[in-house]
């Protein structure tokens, strides 16, 4: 009898709660977590370019032919003395001015040709001298603007007037210094001549000076010039 009392409890307190419309809602609690991403930085190395080095093409190097012929102008001033002693009809000297020209080769900065030519017509007591020739011409330079020179060839020589008349072919000898005016400028390229720029061999305007002994042979009387002028490289 007690448990029939107990059962009928239970079912009336189970239609309650049906008839009220109470709900049966389930929790379910969930423990949430925070998660921590940790964003790794990565450090990256610098790329490093190189740049190509592009050289240049080789240029073509620029030969610089340096010419080697050159002229000159001047004034001269000869004496003629005869070789004839005090009891000579026709003894004495006689001084005459003129002109003379110069053309030559210098092959190297020691050796060179060279044609001259001399005339005098400004007598003093009444001669003229004729005398050409050409000569060898070895050369020391001293410096980068001078050359001394000298000069050793053969040359035809003839004098008139009132003293002794000549007309030789001899063997004629003289030195002299020619000084280089001109501003040497550098230029890039390869000379033909190692010597170039020495003792007057660049292009330009110099001066000289110079003696020449015109006859040299035995018994001849003395022909002697000093000459003077400019001269021009070409």
């Amino acid at each position: 009898m007690k448990n029939i009392k107990l059962s009928l409890i239970a079912l009336m307190a189970i239609g309650n709660l049906v008839y009220a419309g109470g709900d049966f809602v389930p929790v379910t609690a969930y423990e949430t977590e925070d998660v921590v991403v940790a964003d790794e930085t990565v450090e990256e190395a610098p790329i490093i370019v190189e740049e190509a080095v592009v050289e240049p093409a080789p240029r073509a190097v620029e030969n610089i032919y340096a010419n080697g012929f050159y002229a000159g102008l001047g004034i001269a001033a000869a004496q003629y003395k005869t070789n004839c002693d005090s009891t000579c009809a026709k003894s004495g000297e006689d001084k005459t001015a003129g002109v003379m020209a110069r053309v030559g080769y210098d092959f190297n900065q020691y050796i060179g040709l060279e044609a001259r030519g001399m005339r005098t017509d400004w007598k003093a007591n009444g001669g003229k001298v004729k005398h050409a020739g050409i000569f060898v011409k070895p050369m020391l330079p001293v410096g980068d603007a001078t050359n001394v020179y000298g000069l050793v060839g053969m040359a035809k020589t003839t004098t008139t007037g009132t003293l002794q008349t000549t007309n030789a072919e001899s063997l004629a000898l003289g030195a002299g210094v020619e000084v280089d005016l001109t501003q040497d400028n550098p230029k890039e390229g390869r000379y033909g001549r190692v010597f170039d720029g020495k003792g007057d061999q660049e292009q330009g305007v110099g001066v000289f000076v110079d003696y020449e002994k015109m006859v040299v042979k035995s018994g001849a009387p003395d022909l002697d010039a000093v000459s003077a002028g400019v001269t021009y490289d070409f």
